[in-house]
């Protein structure tokens, strides 16, 4: 990777755009991931890029790969790591980039192994921070040639994580937002069917409720849909 050209700016400029677009997309969380890394990797001209997530449903948190743009079977296996294991560790910890020209010497670097096989030599490790100046994970860069990463490009690559931080964070927001309307529209389906249970059967809430229940588990239908299929006989009678 040469030195940073106004081809290579204008492609730094370009990853921004996509990733600002996709702060209002609807894009899932995993395709986001992939377009960051494969945007990334391209306007860099860099051998592998990958992103890492902190997982605090762990306990301790752990911090995960979730995307890279390699095909190779020895980098996207699962892997994951302690928040103060390795060089995507310190990243974490010290919430700041680390540019490393030799991972085989590197004593943070803990996958050396991996790093023979596929060829990789020097590495950009990167927060993704948000304002508040919590970290959510990690971006990496690996060349397969020796590089002295310049303060230019250690910028630009932060200010890419930072958007792709941001546009996780929104799209995060976005899954959270539509699996509670879901569950409160479901909330008011089950009611409204109960009480048409009611009426029909002359029964308790409790055990309409039930009846729906036990009707969800025989089916193996979520309780949603069998709410849907008593509302709908109701209004097809109330048509007839």
């Amino acid at each position: 990777m040469e030195k940073i050209k106004q081809t290579t700016y204008d492609g730094y400029i370009k990853a921004l755009t996509d990733i600002s677009r996709a702060i209002t997309s609807d894009l899932f969380l995993e395709d986001l991931l992939k377009l960051i890394v494969m945007v990334t990797a391209k306007v860099t001209e860099v051998e592998i890029c990958s992103l890492w997530l902190i997982d605090e449903n762990e306990k301790p948190p752990k911090i995960r790969l979730k995307a890279t743009q390699s095909i190779d079977p020895e980098y996207v296996k699962d892997r994951s790591l302690n928040l103060d294991e390795g060089v995507v560790g310190y990243v974490v910890t010290n919430k700041r980039p680390i540019a490393i020209n030799d991972v085989l010497r590197n004593h943070r670097f803990k996958e050396k192994e991996m790093a023979r096989k596929l060829g990789l030599v020097s590495m950009m490790s990167v927060p993704l921070k948000l304002k508040d100046e919590k970290i959510i994970g990690v971006l990496n860069c690996f060349t397969a040639e020796p590089h002295a990463f310049s303060n230019t490009e250690i910028n630009m690559f932060t200010a890419v994580a930072n958007q792709a931080a941001l546009a996780i964070l929104n799209t995060e927001l976005m899954v959270k937002t539509k699996v509670i309307q879901e569950e409160l529209e479901t909330r008011k389906m089950v009611e409204r069917a109960k009480e048409i249970l009611m009426h029909r059967r002359k029964i308790k809430g409790e055990d309409a409720f039930r009846w729906i229940q036990k009707r969800s588990m025989d089916m193996r239908k979520p309780l949603r849909h069998i709410a849907e299929a008593i509302i709908l006989s109701e209004d097809l009678n109330l048509d007839r």
